[in-house]
């Protein structure tokens, strides 16, 4: 799909910063295992493999597109401190690569936050501020950077960032080169539109569909208003880390460029979905990691036994009681 004649082309990375990527963190972060899965397949039939970022390095995906930013960032950048918003795996991810040049880091992180997020970033050195629900968190991270003069790093609208998420996308191509379908969770569209940038590059016949809870459609309702400034009023997710109320010019015009499709889950979806890979995979995931494997439950994607289909996991960062209380 194309975005509209009227919107603004904002810079994308490409292939080859996506590469370039690869080669700058991938002595520090480790290919994550494409799985397939077996049980899965057997109970739904369709063939099936997951790309294993909740075994990631800091739990998740994020810490390729943290650890690419600090390793392209200027003296400037760094000198006065770091800030960003986040729900909790960008934080993590961003102090946990901070740490390694001692950049200091505050984190603000809205209300009901995961404490298991909150206590991991502060043990990497961040300074984790929790405010608000997740707007007002994002107002008051513009406030401290401007008040304090600390460079931004955003959790997802940033060509570094995006180029270091897209490393997800080349290892897959590698590990599964007759990969048909790929279903990727959509927060603010980081992910997807890194992997989108870097597998359609290749092979642009496979088709990217971006999942999302349907109380936290994000990317979807700015598709529908054509607008990538368009702000969802409320967002009401178990899928905590899926639930930002705006997406970015970039991520917005880079999916439009290389999304397929987007398609919404419900609730008790996600939860079905949560729990059959706790106990179909053994994997220890998050709500937001189960979401593509819930569009096939819901049949919001077709199962397809000749389609060869990867999910993937983008994290698994969960504690033990948000998992009790979920299920």
């Amino acid at each position: 799909m194309n975005f509209e004649p009227d919107m603004p082309h904002p810079t994308l990375p490409d292939e080859n910063d996506i590469a370039e990527a690869q080669g700058r963190i991938r002595s520090l972060v480790p290919e994550t295992p494409l799985w397939r899965a077996w049980d899965l397949e057997a109970s739904m039939g369709q063939s099936l493999w997951l790309k294993c970022e909740n075994l990631q390095r800091t739990g998740s995906f994020k810490v390729r597109g943290a650890l690419n930013w600090l390793l392209t960032a200027s003296e400037q950048e760094l000198a006065p401190g770091l800030v960003t918003v986040s729900a909790g795996n960008h934080a993590i991810a961003l102090a946990w690569a901070a740490s390694m040049r001692q950049v200091p880091v505050t984190v603000v992180m809205p209300e009901g936050s995961s404490p298991f997020k909150i206590e991991r970033a502060r043990a990497l050195g961040a300074d984790v501020v929790v405010h608000g629900q997740i707007q007002q968190a994002v107002a008051y991270c513009h406030t401290l950077r401007e008040e304090q003069g600390r460079t931004l790093v955003h959790p997802y609208n940033d060509p570094r960032v995006m180029a270091g998420q897209g490393t997800v996308g080349l290892e897959m191509l590698r590990q599964l080169p007759a990969v048909k379908r790929v279903l990727c969770p959509i927060g603010g569209g980081g992910l997807i539109s890194g992997i989108g940038l870097a597998m359609k590059a290749r092979r642009p016949d496979i088709e990217l569909v971006g999942v999302e809870p349907a109380g936290a459609a994000t990317m979807l309702n700015a598709w529908q208003q054509r607008d990538a400034g368009a702000t969802l009023a409320s967002v009401d997710t178990w899928a905590a880390s899926l639930a930002p109320a705006v997406v970015g010019d970039r991520t917005y015009a880079a999916a439009r460029q290389v999304v397929n499709r987007i398609v919404t889950v419900s609730e008790a979806g996600i939860r079905e979905a949560t729990g059959r890979l706790l106990t179909e995979t053994r994997l220890y995931v998050e709500p937001g990691a189960a979401v593509g494997l819930a569009a096939l439950i819901e049949q919001q994607v077709a199962t397809d036994p000749d389609c060869a289909t990867a999910l993937v996991i983008t994290g698994g960062n969960l504690d033990l009681d948000q998992l009790s209380h979920g299920l």
